[in-house]
């Protein structure tokens, strides 16, 4: 990748006047106009108001002030979140015609860094799904294979930065909405801490799986995303003090001692992850690292037990439609609001039992670690035909082969996973590793991750498509 297609190279350039914002924008938006038709990623782009922020930031910086750390960049918002005056459909018939009334906290926060939201990315309805499709806009698919999906909720913002439509993108995580789509088109996807960005855009303010965070190419930029976001806000109750996250630009892990985990225990792993997972190991002790094997003690009612969690939130937001609009919702969506609704209280509660384990199986593993590394999914990105109903089954060995190896840390949702490419399998398609760190320790997976990405496991393959 050219470096000078990174925030921060782009930053660097618009600060110092080597180059313009408008020049900036408008090399995206003419990416954009070459590539988002075969991957149908962006779902709105705002060429006009991209152009006229950017005018702006050159007004400012050629009168002398500093307009951010993100100076020109072209940032990409899900269509899960509102902007102010502009459509936000969610994914679902129900509200295409839907116009935002506020600006959520991070967007603030990212104009205020000098970032410009240049569009709208594609997401399934209400952000159900592991596939990017909706009745609103369609199939969003993959930059490396378009036979392939990008992989869900965050797919429309995994494939516009994989495609270099643009560096940076928000995506939204609850079991792995940012991780999975970073995995399946080969990019950076970050899920912070609980509370490190502002949640701001739910029915509920003490929501525990729930995270802002950014798609990006590289763990710099993902790193600038997250610095520019971070903060406390009045809000939401659940967000965090105030604490910098320094970046080690190096990604030195000499000394660090990392978990490693192929299969969480009971998970079904492709042999081309698998061969993955044991190469980025072998780099990261090469690197200074001592890297240990274990085994996780858990099993595939890890995976039920998110799968009841997610349907009975589904319901209890949007289940009312059930009864009103019906026949306008994804018939996929519609089965997890009825199931969701079967679900009875005590039942309910029981995953929090669920979740103590989990969460005391991994105190256990970061009394003696620094980390823990695993696959972010069992497999590479499948087609994009398929959905979430092909993947529920459990093998006779008792492994489970759903696709995301996620749905374990969004149940302890104060410890980042950072999503990295870390190799490919057939196809090619890219493969992530899944790096997941203490409590609040975002400064650990991104030096993790910085490491993971100076090893070079990618090699020179990029997407199929990627707009020079």
């Amino acid at each position: 990748m050219s470096d000078s297609t990174t925030a921060k190279s782009i930053a660097s350039a618009v600060r110092t006047r080597k180059a313009l914002a408008a020049e900036v924008i408008t090399a995206s938006l003419e990416r954009i106009r070459r590539t988002n038709e075969e991957l149908n990623a962006f779902c709105d782009v705002y060429e006009e108001d991209a152009l006229a922020a950017a005018h702006r930031i050159d007004s400012r910086i050629a009168n002398g002030e500093d307009v951010g750390p993100l100076a020109g960049v072209p940032v990409a918002v899900k269509d899960f979140a509102p902007l102010k005056g502009k459509r936000t459909t969610y994914g679902s018939l129900v509200y295409k015609d839907n116009i935002g009334e506020f600006n959520p906290i991070y967007v603030q926060r990212l104009r205020a860094a000098g970032a410009i939201v240049i569009g709208k990315t594609n997401t399934p309805e209400f952000a159900y799904s592991g596939f990017c499709h909706n009745k609103v806009f369609g199939t969003t698919v993959n930059p490396w294979d378009t036979t392939r999906t990008s992989g869900g909720s965050s797919g429309g913002a995994a494939a516009v930065v994989a495609s270099n439509m643009v560096p940076l993108a928000e995506g939204t995580d609850m079991g792995g909405s940012i991780r999975g789509p970073a995995s399946y088109c080969g990019c950076v996807g970050l899920k912070p801490s609980l509370g490190r960005i502002p949640m701001d855009v739910l029915k509920s303010v003490h929501d525990t799986i729930s995270h802002f965070g950014p798609l990006a190419r590289t763990v710099e930029d993902a790193w600038l995303f997250l610095d520019a976001t971070r903060g406390p806000d009045e809000r939401d109750p659940m967000s965090l003090p105030e604490q910098a996250i320094p970046f080690d630009i190096d990604g030195d892990v000499k000394g660090l001692r990392i978990a490693l985990s192929v299969d969480l225990g009971y998970f079904a792993v492709d042999d081309a992850v698998a061969k993955a997972m044991q190469m980025t190991a072998d780099a990261l002790r090469a690197a200074g690292a001592i890297v240990n094997p274990i085994d996780m003690p858990w099993d595939a009612s890890i995976a039920e037990a998110f799968r009841m969690s997610w349907r009975v939130y589904l319901a209890a937001f949007e289940g009312d439609l059930l009864k009103k609009k019906r026949e306008l919702l994804d018939p996929d969506l519609a089965d997890c609001l009825e199931e969701g609704f079967k679900i009875d209280g005590p039942t309910y509660k029981r995953v929090e039992i669920v979740r103590r384990k989990i969460w005391l199986d991994l105190v256990s593993v970061f009394e003696s670690h620094d980390a823990l590394l695993c696959p972010t999914m069992t497999g590479t990105a499948p087609l994009a035909c398929m959905g979430d109903k092909d993947f529920k089954s459990v093998k006779a060995a008792g492994k489970s082969q759903v696709g995301g190896m996620t749905h374990p840390f969004s149940f302890t949702p104060h410890c980042p996973a950072l999503s990295i490419p870390c190799g490919v399998g057939p196809g090619p398609l890219p493969i992530g590793a899944q790096i997941v760190g203490r409590r609040f320790d975002e400064a650990m997976v991104l030096k993790i991750g910085r490491a993971v990405e100076k090893c070079g496991l990618m090699g020179d393959l990029r997407p199929r498509i990627f707009a020079e």
